[in-house]
């Protein structure tokens, strides 16, 4: 009967290390760190990963991108000089970090380059959405994600074929 305890006591405390949870074992939460698998949603339903590494005083790095809360501010304009509208429009973030482009869809990128060329020679952003990660009271640095999920802009006509930004 012993036995059993003792096992029993060993496995939940290497769940609660593992979990990520602070305390004497990885000490406490001092930054976080936020990356992204890119800087651009391209289409409806296109798709940019977010990761949190959460840094502790005993130096630990543990992901926590699916227990961070995600906030999610529009910066600038659209290309066509209209204000960004806040999720769930034009973006959305799921609790795992996962953002998407979703309807209505904007263009964040003005293109630049030579009048009735076919393609622009270049991309400028008008906004985009910062976002940042939050965890027991730590905010991690922003990053900044550009939308092409519409159609771009021929405005200076420089844009004939109506591309909305960069591909990639």
């Amino acid at each position: 009967m012993k036995r059993t305890s003792i096992l029993v006591a060993l496995a939940a405390a290497l769940v609660f290390t593992q979990l990520g949870c602070g305390g004497p074992a990885v000490g406490n939460l001092q930054t976080l760190q936020l990356s992204s698998s890119g800087t651009n949603l391209i289409g409806i339903g296109g798709k940019v990963q977010l990761s949190v590494s959460a840094t502790y005083t005993s130096t630990a790095v543990k992901d926590i991108s699916t227990v961070a809360t995600y906030i999610v501010t529009p910066t600038g304009t659209d290309v066509n000089g209209n204000p960004l509208m806040a999720p769930p429009n034009t973006v959305t973030v799921s609790s795992t970090g996962l953002v998407t482009g979703v309807d209505p869809a904007v263009c964040t990128w003005g293109a630049t380059g030579a009048s009735g060329s076919t393609a622009p020679a270049g991309w400028f952003l008008t906004g985009s959405y910062q976002i940042v990660a939050t965890y027991k009271n730590v905010t991690s640095q922003p990053v900044y994600i550009g939308v092409a999920s519409a159609i771009g802009s021929n405005s200076g006509n420089n844009n004939p074929n109506l591309l909305c930004g960069p591909t990639q």
